[in-house]
């Protein structure tokens, strides 16, 4: 079903954990550019990417209306380009598309789909092909993907006032002057230059969002049965805010991340039947399988709808 951006949000009264993670996240941040020149860069580096990709996690919350019903507050609190890459507006739009269940996984209409029809495959060259091959393993996902995806992303500079008209321009206007903002902050404050921050901590953040999504969804005759359940340790649940059930996600957009868990909890076996069993023993499991062994194909096998109505 396609969501609204606030789909679920009434009722569920102050939602302090998410506040909690908010205040985490930023306060962090700033606390680690502050103090960058006198931290190890061994650890104040990789604690940047990871803050990073959290970030990313807690937009995926603000979109779907958490922490407050206020629509141009929870947008006010993801604007922020810790991440560089997304401008929040044109993610959230986005992701509100890929929430149309009946087109997951399918090129062309899901945006977040990792598959090529069979057509477009036969039409690759060989490196093409070996791209998206690589891109069904985990080392290609990770250190790959953003290398593919933020071209894509950022084409939309171009081509997104023909679809969007001046939302999209006014989106990215904003996400850059940010963007800009940010970094002339950051090497101010902590040395960290542009190339750096960019390349050094947002590149590999992206990487590490773009796991989560590796395998969370697969093709399937069944809308339901393309969504997974990734049974993970508690540090990646935090990191991905509990998005690993992925499909108690979809079947209630709306639910706070922390209440996510209980609500598999209490319908285990439903969740698990409903999906055709789909699930993975966690994301150390991907890692330790597939980290050049791909999961599975990247050709769609062709069933299902091409294009949205």
């Amino acid at each position: 079903m396609y969501q609204t951006e606030n789909s679920g949000n009434a009722g569920n009264g102050f939602e302090w954990p998410t506040w909690l993670v908010i205040i985490t996240i930023y306060g962090t941040w700033f606390a680690l550019i502050e103090h960058y020149k006198s931290l190890p860069a061994w650890l104040v580096n990789p604690a940047l990417v990871l803050i990073a990709a959290w970030h990313m996690s807690l937009q995926h919350e603000l979109l779907h209306g958490h922490p407050t019903h206020i629509k141009a507050l929870n947008r006010l609190l993801g604007l922020f380009p810790m991440s560089a890459w997304y401008p929040y507006d044109i993610y959230r739009d986005s992701h509100l598309i890929h929430h149309r269940d009946e087109f997951l996984t399918t090129p062309g209409a899901d945006p977040e789909c990792n598959y090529v029809h069979p057509e477009a495959y036969a039409q690759m060259n060989g490196l093409h092909r070996a791209v998206r091959w690589s891109m069904r393993t985990v080392l290609g996902r990770l250190l790959i993907g953003p290398g593919l995806t933020i071209p894509a992303v950022w084409s939309d500079i171009f081509k997104g006032h023909r679809q969007h008209g001046l939302a999209s321009v006014r989106s990215w206007a904003l996400h850059i002057a940010l963007l800009a903002a940010m970094l002339w902050w950051v090497q101010s404050r902590s040395g960290i230059g542009p190339l750096h921050y960019l390349f050094g901590i947002a590149y590999p953040a992206l990487g590490l969002a773009m796991l989560r999504s590796f395998y969370e969804h697969r093709p399937a005759a069944l809308p339901v049965q393309r969504i997974v359940i990734n049974h993970a340790s508690w540090p990646w649940r935090l990191l991905y805010l509990n998005n690993n059930y992925h499909l108690v996600h979809h079947e209630q957009p709306g639910l706070p991340w922390y209440r996510i868990p209980d609500a598999y909890k209490r319908d285990r076996a439903g969740f698990l039947f409903r999906n055709g069993d789909f699930q993975t023993p966690g994301y150390g499991y991907l890692l330790w399988n597939y980290a050049f062994k791909p999961v599975d194909s990247p050709i769609h096998p062709g069933f299902g709808p091409k294009t949205p109505k």
